[in-house]
Parts: structure tokens; C-alpha cells; sequence
């Protein structure tokens, strides 16, 4: 993660933003860190998510990206994860969808 003098700033406006999106999805989810990120937990790992110097990185697990694939496209992604630029509007809409989809793919795991 990057340190400069506006990222703590930068970081703290998304972070909190994000995690209302991610509690409102999940309200049941715990919060954590792990891997030195942001995560909420539901029968295991649900999402994580950290602000770097240019982007937002979002983990949902390579379903949460592979489900969400044509809504993906403009935006850099890897097998588990996407990067929201901080140069365009955050697709919060989208972050709430990949939640749901989370959580109800690990409510089937924990019964």
C-alpha cells in the first residue's frame, strides 16, 4: 500500500464507504483483517478489499469475478480479484452485488 500524505485520507473516504456497502450486503459478517487487508468473514472468507495509490483492489473470490465478468469489463481484474481506478467512479452497486453473491454461496457452505 502506498504512504503518501493523501493516501491515509484517500484510504479512510473509501474504506468507510466500502464497508457500508459490504454491511448493508452482509449484515451478519464479521470484520477482520487478514492478508493485511480489510475482510469480512461468513463461514469463512467473504470478501476483502485495500486502497493502493491509483486503484481500489476488491477481492471476491474468483466467483465473485467470473460471475460478474461482462459487469468486470472495464476494469482490470485477475482470477480472484478487480481494480477499481480512483480516476472513475467506484461501482459500489457492483461491490453490493459480488457481496450478496458471497454470501450466499458461503451460507451453502457453512450448512
Amino acid at each position: 500500500m502506498n504512504t503518501s500524505p493523501a493516501f491515509p485520507t484517500t484510504f479512510r473516504r473509501f474504506s468507510s464507504i466500502i464497508r457500508a456497502v459490504v454491511k448493508k450486503a452482509a449484515p451478519e459478517a464479521e470484520e477482520t483483517i487478514k492478508y493485511a487487508m480489510p475482510t469480512f468473514t461468513l463461514n469463512g472468507n467473504l470478501v476483502h478489499f485495500a486502497a493502493y495509490k491509483n486503484h481500489i483492489g476488491f477481492y471476491p473470490t474468483p466467483s465473485g469475478i467470473s460471475t460478474f465478468e461482462a459487469e468486470l469489463a472495464p476494469y482490470k481484474k485477475a482470477k480472484g480479484s478487480a481494480q477499481f481506478p480512483l480516476t472513475q467512479p467506484i461501482p459500489y452497486e457492483l461491490i453490493e452485488k459480488m457481496v450478496r453473491l458471497r454470501v450466499q454461496e458461503n451460507r451453502v457452505k457453512g450448512e
